[in-house]
């Protein structure tokens, strides 16, 4: 029986310091903003109470490894945004991507991944994944038939593409590589991190797995690190039990600045959409860019994906005649866009892939995929287009001085 006021009143002075104010009375009140459950245990009247929760944590909290009420709130946040069962929150995107592996596929398993892959992923995949018997082909995703071909070879345990690729930014026919998997009988894990879903709901076109990190677009402000995974009721307890075996939980305080950043999710991304899709169009007509890769521009867009007609957020392009000395000139001669190693922010932000992103990769697998060192990336900001447009333009012009 948990103790009352005027127990603590009458402890010593010690340790009344120790237990006053543990706990807060709502009565019928409920908070319009989700609290921040910052506790690391939680105690019940009774022993046997305690006992019962611990035996299924489905039933209640005793542990915040285990389970906590503020992450547990994200986890459902994000279910209800897929269409999905449920949802599963991890402490970055790399952890909830080595989760959703390391939970459905084991040594000897084969995994079939996109050749364009996050770096991160790739490396991942290529070295660390290997070392423990998962072998992994890669594949150009977009080319339907090969992926066909590739999966009767090596009856894959789980296919992994991501619904706009990172850097090049090619589109995935989400529908059409879900019904190749599962007619393979292998998983099908969608990494929507460009396209949140806002642009494209994983759920809706087949994805049996829909992975994110939540420190782009979903946390959306730059100030939270994490990562999200929504699911089907049948595969999600594996990920679960693998989750508080590792530990790679994530904090009820990230938790909180998320599902802060998902009340604003959709008004952010349709203004970051609207302002790459411009930001696409200048470049593809300055003197100085050889190529612009941004959905839609060169190839048509699989029916039913992109909701409302919007691209997303990202785009990337090609300096004419530039390696990475005017590159790296051309970000640092920057003042409102920033260069940062991240992306899905309010503000617009330009990467390097080469050096950042990809730096994990050889240079023989950066030239094979695409990404050389003239290559820039950008996240489309909330700003006026004005202003982003005549930053780039003045680092583009300076950079070639």
């Amino acid at each position: 029986m948990p103790i009352s006021r005027t127990e603590i009143e009458n402890l010593t002075s010690s340790s009344r310091g120790v237990h006053a104010g543990r706990t807060v009375e709502l009565g019928n009140a409920e908070p319009t903003s989700p609290p921040i459950h910052l506790a690391t245990a939680f105690t019940y009247p009774t022993t046997a109470e305690l006992d019962e929760v611990f035996a299924d944590n489905s039933r209640g909290y005793v542990y915040s490894r285990m389970g906590n009420p503020t992450v547990r709130l994200l986890g459902e946040a994000i279910a209800i945004l897929d269409g999905m069962d449920e949802g599963i929150v991890y402490s970055s995107g790399m952890a909830a991507i080595h989760g959703v592996i390391t939970s459905l596929a084991k040594a000897g398993s084969q995994v079939i991944a996109s050749r364009d892959v996050y770096g991160a992923t790739f490396a991942m995949l290529r070295t660390h994944l290997a070392e423990f018997g998962i072998e992994t082909t890669f594949v150009d995703v977009t080319d339907l038939d090969g992926v066909r071909k590739v999966v009767r070879e090596v009856n894959p345990a789980l296919v992994l593409a991501e619904t706009i690729s990172n850097p090049l930014l090619k589109v995935v026919d989400v529908r059409e590589l879900a019904g190749i998997a599962q007619e393979a009988g292998a998983t099908f894990v969608l990494d929507n991190t460009f396209a949140t879903p806002v642009v494209t709901r994983g759920g809706d076109l087949g994805a049996d797995v829909i992975v994110y990190s939540s420190t782009k677009h979903i946390g959306g402000h730059g100030d939270t690190t994490g990562g999200l995974v929504a699911t089907s009721s049948t595969l999600a307890p594996a990920m679960r039990e693998q989750l508080k075996m590792v530990g790679s939980v994530a904090s009820p305080f990230d938790a909180w600045l998320v599902l802060r950043g998902m009340r604003t999710l959709d008004l952010r991304v349709r203004k970051q959409c609207e302002n790459a899709c411009a930001l696409a169009a200048w470049l593809q007509q300055h003197p100085r860019v050889v190529r612009v890769h941004y959905p839609g521009m060169d190839t048509a867009l699989p029916s039913g994906q992109f909701a409302d007609d919007l691209r997303g957020t990202m785009l990337s392009f090609e300096l004419a005649d530039a390696g990475r000395e005017e590159v790296f000139r051309f970000q640092d001669t920057l003042r409102m866009v920033q260069p940062a190693a991240t992306l899905g922010d309010i503000h617009t932000i330009v990467l390097h892939p080469a050096t950042t992103s990809h730096r994990f990769l050889s240079e023989e697998d950066r030239e094979e995929i695409g990404i050389g060192d003239g290559l820039v990336r950008v996240s489309a900001g909330i700003e006026d287009i004005r202003d982003i447009i005549d930053d780039l333009d003045q680092a583009i012009t300076r950079a070639f001085a």
